[in-house]
């Protein structure tokens, strides 16, 4: 995978001495044979990889070059409701890509390389114990009919952490044969390797989509959309549920026009049974302010269409961040329009979830 090689040449990777001692992280560091190892008392807040002004001009590098080796010492599964019934303790967090928008950055000091969990058999233990304690699940709600969904995905994007480590695929193997649980993840990433997992429906897959003009600009080393879009057939015949992300909507001029068009690729492409089990979630970008001036230093075109304060209105998050949002009562309309050009163009494409 040539676009994998170009994502990953690790050259350090920073472990935890517990996490070294484990089956897991042995497997890791193993991969990368020839990298430097640096001993690390945690993997938060290592001062050479954190902190975005001494890093900003580096972020590329970092992203492609460092690795870090943790143990996940705090397995909560937390309630969602939105996208899924409950958020899964992490398996990873951080990433390899470099998406403008992305969220995640924040919480590790932007950098933010791959951070690998090698506790993998206490996370899977975890998780076919809280699966088990739900029972059936009686009444369907947007996230599923039948099944309790794990997103497993929400710090890090799964299809990338699977050319780490094996721990993906040990969930997917778990997941398969708990009957009333799921598993669910977003990607921006092809990996074909995932095909020959054997899901058995049991895997839900989420290809994050937006038009390609804008991904050039703000999806920063990610598959190109047209790809992402070719795969679902694939995965749908692997066994797999694909769902579709429209995230994030992103207000530029001729937007409508952009996203029909975006309709139009992907009802072209899909299949039958593709079509037949697609749904969707519909998220408007939420931007930062801290993450806004970071790009500034790195990336500012994608600025101009990010930040825009003459669409935006000020919303402070629980964790305390200043994002920016479109104004309420303009992204109703937006919401409505957007939600309108979908029912048009794919209207056996069911929404589950408009933010």
């Amino acid at each position: 995978m040539l676009q994998a090689e170009k994502l990953l040449q690790i050259s350090r990777i920073y472990v935890e001495p517990a996490a070294a001692a484990l089956p897991r992280g042995q497997e890791i560091l193993a991969r990368w044979p020839e990298a430097d190892v640096v001993e690390v008392a945690s993997h938060w807040r290592i001062p050479e990889l954190s902190g975005d002004e001494a890093n900003v001009r580096r972020w590329v590098r970092i992203k492609t070059e460092a690795l870090i080796i943790g143990v996940k010492k705090s397995l909560t599964a937390k309630p969602n409701g939105r996208s899924a019934d409950f958020i899964a303790p992490s398996t990873a967090n951080g990433c390899a890509m470099a998406c403008a928008y992305c969220y995640v950055p924040r919480h590790k000091g932007y950098s933010n390389p791959i951070t690998v969990f090698a506790n993998i058999d206490q996370i899977s233990g975890y998780l076919e114990r809280h699966v088990a304690r739900q029972g059936m699940k009686l009444e369907p709600n947007q996230c599923d009919d039948r099944a309790w969904v794990y997103d497993i995905g929400e710090n890090s994007d799964c299809s990338v952490d699977a050319l780490v480590s094996d721990n993906v695929q040990d969930l997917v193997s778990l997941y398969r044969e708990l009957p009333t649980a799921k598993l669910s993840f977003a990607t921006k990433f092809v990996n074909r390797e995932l095909l020959g997992w054997d899901p058995q429906g049991r895997t839900r897959i989420r290809f994050s989509l937006m038009p390609e003009k804008l991904a050039r600009m703000v999806d920063v080393r990610t598959t190109p959309v047209a790809e992402r879009i070719a795969a679902i057939n694939d995965f749908v015949e692997a066994g797999y549920e694909v769902h579709v992300n429209f995230s994030p909507v992103i207000i530029t001029p001729g937007w409508k026009e952009d996203w029909r068009e975006l309709f139009a690729q992907l009802d072209a492409a899909l299949s039958p049974a593709a079509k037949q089990q697609l749904a969707a979630e519909v998220i408007f970008l939420t931007h930062n302010q801290q993450l806004h001036e970071v790009n500034l230093g790195w990336h500012p075109q994608a600025e101009e269409i990010l930040w825009r304060p003459d669409l935006q209105e000020t919303k402070r998050s629980q964790n305390g961040f200043a994002n920016v949002r479109y104004i309420a009562y303009e992204k109703r309309g937006y919401l409505e329009a957007f939600l309108g050009l979908a029912a048009d163009a794919l209207p056996y494409c069911r929404i589950r979830y408009a933010f």
